[in-house]
């Protein structure tokens, strides 16, 4: 645990287990929200883009998520950083300096 608390720069225990606990509830809900999302957008089981849609609708929802319950948790610092870790990687080379 200590190598994992000074990678992301976490300074307690606490802070360490409400992290996971963001992580869990986000990963949970965007998962709960992927069948109404393609629902809503009119797409069935049976169109043979759906994996593809839902799995980019989940993504994206993910995104959102995770910054929401990050905010309501107090840790809004932490996954706004590791937000644009992540979107750096995809390619989104544009958010080095943005707050």
């Amino acid at each position: 645990m200590k190598k994992l608390k000074a990678r992301w720069g976490i300074s307690s225990n606490w802070q360490l287990l409400t992290i996971f606990i963001v992580f869990g509830i986000t990963g949970s809900t965007a998962t709960k929200l992927g069948k109404p999302l393609t629902l809503l957008l009119g797409i069935s089981a049976d169109f043979w883009l759906f994996w593809p849609i839902r799995i980019i609708l989940l993504f994206l929802a993910y995104q959102i998520i995770l910054l929401i319950i990050g905010w309501l948790y107090g840790e809004i610092d932490f996954f706004w950083a590791f937000e644009k870790k992540m979107l750096r990687r995809f390619g989104f080379k544009n958010l080095d300096d943005a707050s």
